[in-house]
């Protein structure tokens, strides 16, 4: 089976002043198309290690590609590099030459020589013109196996991807049909989940494999399969899929490969009504997953984030008696926040939050952790209790998608 391995360059993705969402993004794409990635490696902007990388990875990869190292400063040497290895000479690619010319003077900025070597590529490639920016692609061929290297900038990568990577081969190798299917469970733990399907597990054909993804206090189960096949394929891991739908029926979600916050916006798309949330703990977080949506704004009406007493007092109403006598973190302060932001927001929905997200500000009976939620409408307001034991940012991330998951099932229980 033909396979992919991916090499990303930069010092700053080693010690983690960048994070390579780049490899992320690369092998969701090639696996739409059958294209199985086997190996991730970052390197620095070292020559050995960049030529170490080439040499190992084309031991277990036919295609290898490549990001990062193309921009005009010193320490890129990618390019360089790769003419080396290759054996070929630097040479000027008119196109890609007059890309670079045609961005500068479009933004009307003064160009010196340094960018106008953008334009320079080894004669041993294929040139893969950028068309979002300076640094232009380079395709390789070597004893069957193909190197692609890429600028490291997503948005330009993304779109030497989309419109020549993976339409180039696509032509020159045969793939296979990877089959995914995915459900999302609130809930239930992983071990209890895995207890719950564990005959259904046991009698899977050894062709198809199921994942157990846990994240922010729910989890993915995913069946895979390859074939070249596709349609049957696809038929044979459906079969199977429903049957796992059946048995986690009570715990599911979505039967999608998608967040909580999408499966709510369609859910108040489909219903035709809006949300609204008053945030302190989560400084905006629930608002943030739920405007990512596109179309966000037809369900979305706004958010109060009152991180302080006088804050929730001037925006939502919440009484200064009820905030001394409470505190802030407690069922009586969620819930007039609540009621606050649908008299203010006006919208059909809402979701408050308040808590101690950490490292400090717990007190007694009130660990760092402890949250409460109020989610309903002008008809009923329910309120619930969590309780988390991470770090603050974790805290928050659960917080938002529990309170998410909280109104999802209260808009159901409406039906």
């Amino acid at each position: 089976m033909t396979q992919a391995s991916i090499i990303t360059i930069g010092d700053e993705l080693l010690i983690g002043q960048v994070i390579d969402t780049n490899s992320a993004w690369m092998a969701q794409e090639l696996n739409k198309w059958g294209i199985r990635v086997m190996r991730r490696v970052a390197v620095g902007d070292v020559w050995e290690e960049i030529w170490n990388a080439l040499d190992e990875e084309q031991k277990h990869a036919d295609i290898i590609l490549i990001t990062g190292g193309l921009g005009p400063t010193a320490d890129d040497i990618t390019k360089p590099l790769l003419c080396n290895y290759f054996g070929g000479t630097m040479v000027i690619n008119e196109a890609a030459r007059q890309n670079v010319l045609d961005i500068f003077t479009n933004l009307n900025r003064p160009i010196i020589e340094r960018n106008l070597k953008q334009g320079e590529v080894p004669d041993v490639c294929t040139v893969i013109q950028n068309k979002r920016g300076t640094a232009p692609g380079m395709w390789f061929d070597k004893n069957g196996k193909v190197f692609v290297s890429m600028p490291g900038v997503p948005h330009e990568m993304k779109g030497m991807m989309e419109d020549d990577v993976i339409p180039m081969l696509l032509k020159q190798f045969k793939f296979p049909a990877i089959i995914h299917k995915t459900l999302l469970t609130a809930g239930v733990g992983e071990s209890f989940l895995a207890e719950l399907i564990k005959h259904f597990e046991e009698a899977l054909p050894a062709h198809i494999k199921l994942a157990y993804l846990p994240n922010y206090g729910m989890v993915r189960l995913r069946l895979t399969s390859t074939g070249f096949d596709k349609e049957k394929t696809e038929h044979e891991v459906q079969q199977f899929f429903e049957t796992l739908q059946s048995l986690v029926k009570e715990y599911m979600v979505t039967n999608e490969d998608e967040p909580i916050e999408k499966v709510v916006g369609r859910l108040l798309l489909t219903k035709g009504k809006t949300i609204c949330t008053a945030e302190s703990c989560s400084g905006g977080y629930i608002a943030h997953l739920l405007t990512s949506i596109p179309g966000s704004s037809k369900f979305y009406d706004g958010s109060v984030v009152s991180y302080s007493y006088k804050a929730k007092e001037d925006l939502l109403q919440v009484e200064k008696e009820t905030l001394e006598l409470k505190g802030a973190v407690s069922e009586e302060v969620v819930l007039q926040m609540a009621a606050g932001a649908l008299k203010n927001i006006k919208a059909d929905y809402v979701i408050a939050v308040s808590g101690i997200m950490g490292p400090g500000g717990d007190m007694p009976g009130k660990p760092v952790g402890t949250v409460w939620v109020a989610f309903g409408s002008k008809e009923k307001i329910e309120t619930q209790k969590l309780s988390f034991r991470f770090d603050r940012m974790r805290n928050i991330q659960l917080t938002a998608v529990n309170a998410l998951n909280l109104l999802r099932k209260f808009i159901l229980a409406e039906r």
